[in-house]
């Protein structure tokens, strides 16, 4: 499996969870489920997932400067993401995601060093690919809480196993 194919069904599963939780109760989104003092909610980790790509592919991989900086109007490490509406959120979320298909669109060199520099004080350095494969599997991780409170709320969600979007699709 490659980078560019993961990140596609990524993407698909997206458009399926997104399409799932514009149809919830805002109080449900907004409910808080999880203690602590970050990401109590479902809004809270959907945009926590979107800021973590946004960091690591467009600030620190591609180094763009001042990248989506006019949308950060919370704080990416705590957002508090009730006082936003669901549709900002999405509507920030496909433009990070815009931004990353163009970005693997363009074939980058999935071996390259990439410095971390402003997150590691040693100065480490990590492949793009490995950048990458953190990103998506921290997508995965807190998809998979997101379910879980859908479920704590009531709801069913929607199916999104990578094999569902994977498989071929035979004729009806």
């Amino acid at each position: 499996m490659n980078v560019p194919d993961y990140y596609d069904y990524l993407c698909a599963a997206r458009e399926q969870l997104w399409n799932f939780l514009r149809a919830l109760p805002a109080d449900d989104l907004n409910r808080d489920l999880i203690e602590g003092e970050r990401f109590r909610n479902i809004k809270d980790l959907l945009l926590h997932v979107m800021d973590f790509e946004d960091h690591w592919v467009h600030g620190v991989a591609r180094d763009v400067r001042g990248y989506h900086a006019q949308d950060f109007r919370h704080e990416w490490s705590v957002p508090n993401a009730s006082q936003y509406d669901l549709n900002w959120i999405l509507e920030y979320s496909r433009s990070v995601q815009a931004e990353t298909l163009k970005f693997l669109a363009s074939g980058p060199d999935l071996s390259a060093d990439v410095p971390l520099i402003k997150d590691d004080p040693g100065e480490s350095t990590v492949t793009l690919d490995q950048l990458m494969w953190n990103v998506m599997t921290h997508e995965v991780r807190h998809t998979a809480q997101i379910v879980l409170l859908i479920r704590m709320l009531g709801h069913t969600p929607p199916w999104l196993d990578y094999l569902r979007f994977a498989r071929p699709h035979s004729p009806a």
